[in-house]
């Protein structure tokens, strides 16, 4: 199984003021062109009933108004404002009253004071006072309550995220919270620019509601066109924060604050959103918005023919075209049924409605922009996430996961792959565990020599061919030591003896075939000298499990150990319904007679002459001629040698330091000199009393002359014998 390094991920900021100043300055985009556009078109209405006009005093220069002194008018009601702002430092108030006053210029009677243009407010207090409250209460609560509630909420993630990204400690508490209230955050903060919203334009139902508010049919109805046209603008406020904090939460910030385990799945609640349910918004708001907005401005541009008053034919003819002949040239002007019904778009409203529509498509784009992006990103990003797990899950990289982002069909379809996942590494965890314990039954350089790549590829027969090194290792006298232990004590003992000797075949590059009881078959496939080395430290690893058996107050033991090099056939026999993979040739039975050889010669290790002569680097090893020998099931004698390397430290230096003297009563004994042999083996005792081999031959040179040797001897030793 893969793993690849796992990349620090980047902690974002967490944003705060964008997500309300910018939406409400959209509000504004939404709101004051139409507000300019209404006021511009009843602006003749508001003349007629005012009646500007200008009086000074003899001291002052005369200047007369205009019927085009709108702009003016706006001027100079901004201008107040300007100076009331500078002059007491209060930015809400003076924006009211600028456009309180605004308002009241254009909505009040004019007369002449002192070279001051004097409005008359007897009829217009209440128009101008509810524009001027509605300002001021929109200031109060949505931005100054919004804000500072919306500050208030969202500071705890400032803090989190900046130190997250300084690398400073959370704390428990500040934690707690993120992890409690992120998922709500796209809902509070969009509500808390709701509640504001909601108490502006309560205050305006309110005023409409009250009758003391207006005195006039104008007012009236421009303050209910204010109210519908902030109510649509408000709502795509509201919206437009709800979407924008929830596209950051899903693919900015929950990473950052759940744990890996509650990423792969959703945490967003159990109900199963719809993309398609996403796109309808999407399109709503990106589609709808725009049409609404030229709707409202073709609506607010429409003139009925009634206001018109008693139109001339000609007038007719030229508001109605062709329509006008085929609705009749004797038309009752003086009835309005006739034509009360039609409506018209002046010249001065159709530039305006073409402003407002540019205004409102400026608008609309910066809507679709942000739409499509978040869109784009809640789909494409969750996709492509999921897409590169699967790439990873297809190399081998099952220890990684997709973080399930939404709600909908590709939240489900991630969370469905992140269990898929799960399921399939715990799968193939328990697969190689199951390899794992069939390596330990069946070694896996069997799957390597047959070419399989896993078990299930194994059938009855296989075989192949291959030169190997053959190991045979037995305890000595197991069975009178067996005899004194119960069938669990045998258990334990073997399998305590065992683990010391499995890990030094493993270690020098061999593998074992099969236990035999007390007895170890292994087999080396690389080099001659691994099964050499392993010898070796196989017997100073008996040497450690008898100082472990002397400290638990047990009898020591012995071993001994047979090796041989020759061609092998490995392959699997058996039944259909049980098979075993094992070795079979006559190298593996020589190896096994070289092991019992070592009961009769009381060596540790011996040798194969076919295994000497294939080493490497033989000046690395010490050992000796032992004897001709003809085992058993064999019909040729084998030379075989004893390995002193494995002996303990005090017997390998005497036996090298005897070795001249034991090939020269080697020599003696293979001449027939048995007399002679036996002084030199006797001298050797003399040296070393613990050469077993020494001994060995002392008796058989007494035996020899005491009991001769047939007229054919050849110096072959022959054991019929396992």
């Amino acid at each position: 199984m893969k793993a690849k390094p796992k990349q620090k991920l980047k902690i974002p900021t967490y944003r705060i003021g964008r997500i309300f100043l910018f939406p409400v300055l959209l509000y504004f985009m939404l709101v004051f062109p139409v507000l300019a556009f209404m006021l511009l078109k009843s602006f003749p209405e508001l003349k007629e009933r005012g009646g500007f006009k200008v009086e000074v005093q003899q001291n002052d220069t005369i200047q007369s108004k205009s019927d085009g002194s709108v702009a003016e008018e706006f001027k100079k009601g901004f201008n107040a404002g300007y100076n009331a702002k500078k002059k007491y430092n209060d930015s809400i108030e003076a924006i009211a009253d600028s456009l309180a006053q605004t308002f009241d210029t254009l909505t009040s009677d004019s007369s002449a004071k002192k070279g001051a243009v004097v409005a008359d407010k007897s009829n217009q207090k209440g128009t101008s006072n509810a524009f001027s409250d509605s300002i001021a209460s929109f200031f109060n609560y949505v931005i100054f309550f919004s804000t500072l509630a919306g500050f208030a909420f969202n500071l705890p993630y400032k803090r989190y995220f900046r130190r997250r990204r300084r690398g400073k400690t959370i704390s428990p508490r500040l934690y707690r919270y993120c992890r409690r209230f992120l998922l709500f955050t796209p809902v509070i903060n969009s509500g808390i620019v709701l509640i504001a919203f909601t108490i502006v334009h309560g205050i305006m139902v309110y005023r409409i509601l009250s009758p003391d508010a207006f005195t006039d049919e104008i007012g009236k109805r421009m303050y209910s066109n204010y109210l519908f046209i902030s109510l649509v603008a408000s709502l795509l406020t509201v919206l437009f924060i709800y979407f924008w904090q929830k596209h950051l939460v899903h693919i900015r910030y929950i990473e950052h604050i759940y744990t890996r385990d509650e990423l792969q799945k959703r945490i967003f609640g159990r109900n199963t959103g719809k993309i398609r349910n996403r796109l309808y918004i999407a399109s709503a708001m990106t589609t709808l918005l725009p049409l609404t907005i030229v709707l409202l401005y073709l609506i607010l541009s429409l003139t009925p023919l009634k206001d018109m008053g008693e139109l001339s034919q000609k007038e007719l003819n030229l508001l109605l075209g062709k329509l006008s002949t085929i609705i009749g040239p004797d038309i009752d002007h003086t009835n309005a049924a006739g034509y009360s019904k039609l409506y018209y778009i002046s010249a001065f409203d159709n530039t305006l409605m073409f402003g407002g529509i540019f205004s409102g498509i400026i608008v609309s784009f910066i809507y679709i922009l942000f739409f499509v992006s978040w869109s784009t990103a809640d789909i494409v990003r969750p996709v492509n996430e999921l897409v590169q797990s699967m790439r990873k899950t297809g190399e081998g990289m099952l220890d990684n996961y997709t973080i399930v982002r939404t709600n909908d069909e590709i939240g489900v379809m991630s969370e469905g792959y992140n269990l898929m996942t799960t399921r399939l590494r715990e799968y193939i965890f328990r697969i190689s565990q199951m390899n794992e314990a069939y390596s330990r039954f069946v070694p896996n350089q069997f799957l390597e020599f047959l070419g399989k790549e896993n078990f299930v590829d194994i059938q009855l027969g296989d075989q192949i061919q291959k030169e190997m090194t053959v190991m045979f290792s037995d305890i000595r006298g197991f069975t009178e030591l067996s005899e004194d232990m119960s069938p669990k004590e045998n258990f334990d003992f073997i399998n305590h003896y065992l683990g010391y000797m499995e890990p030094v075949i493993r270690k020098n590059n061999g593998f074992i075939d099969k236990f035999i009881g007390d007895s170890i078959m292994a087999l080396f496939h690389e080099k001659v000298d691994d099964a050499i080395d392993a010898a070796i430290e196989m017997r100073h690893a008996l040497n450690l499990f008898n100082l472990d058996r002397i400290d638990q107050g047990k009898p020591t033991i012995d071993s001994g150990i047979g090796i041989h090099t020759g061609n092998l056939m490995l392959g699997v026999v058996g039944g259909e319904g049980r098979m075993d993979g094992t070795v079979i040739s006559d190298a593996v039975n020589l190896a096994s007679r070289l092991e019992g050889l070592s009961k009769i010669y009381r060596s540790s290790i011996i040798i194969s002459e076919d295994t000497l002569i294939k080493l490497e680097d033989p000046s690395r090893y010490n050992f000796r001629f032992l004897d001709i020998a003809r085992v058993k099931g064999k019909k040729e004698a084998v030379y075989v040698f004893e390995l002193i390397d494995g002996d303990p430290e005090e017997i390998k230096q005497l036996k090298i330091e005897t070795k001249s003297l034991f090939n020269n009563g080697i020599d003696h004994y293979k001449n027939k000199r048995f007399e002679e042999a036996q002084n030199v083996f006797s001298d050797i005792l003399k040296i070393n009393q613990r050469d077993s081999v020494a001994a060995f031959y002392v008796n058989r040179c007494r035996n020899n002359i005491q009991k001769g040797i047939p007229d054919d001897w050849s110096g072959i030793e022959v054991f019929d014998a396992k």
